[in-house]
């Protein structure tokens, strides 16, 4: 058995509990925040046999299309008013997931 992690966006995350879980798959999502976004993610958990881990990853993909997004991230500046810099938009990918597929070594559902 294999245990799937995979960190969503929380803009798919819906549409990719549906599919995998149109696709039979069981599902655990946990509420995370992540990286330079700092936007809020899902990480889910699918436990699954190994010949089924290729079906869980394309249902994933297929839901997660990568696309571009125009923000403008504020400097910190400690103890410093903010009033004398300036942004400059920048244009950031967003969306995708990381998936990472470890062993599992016991799975029991009771």
């Amino acid at each position: 058995m294999k245990l799937i992690y995979a960190i969503v966006r929380n803009d798919n995350e819906d549409d990719v509990m549906d599919a995998l879980m149109h696709a039979n798959f069981q599902v655990t999502k946990l509420a995370t925040t992540g990286g330079f976004l700092k936007k809020g993610n899902s990480t889910l958990m699918i436990a699954t046999d190994d010949e089924r881990v290729d079906a869980a990853i394309e249902a994933i993909k297929k839901e997660c299309g990568k696309r571009q997004k125009i923000t403008v991230n504020m400097p910190y500046v400690s103890g410093t008013s903010m009033v004398s810099y300036t942004t400059m938009p920048m244009q950031v990918e967003v969306g995708g997931a990381t998936i990472m597929v470890v062993n599992l070594e016991r799975f029991e559902k009771y």
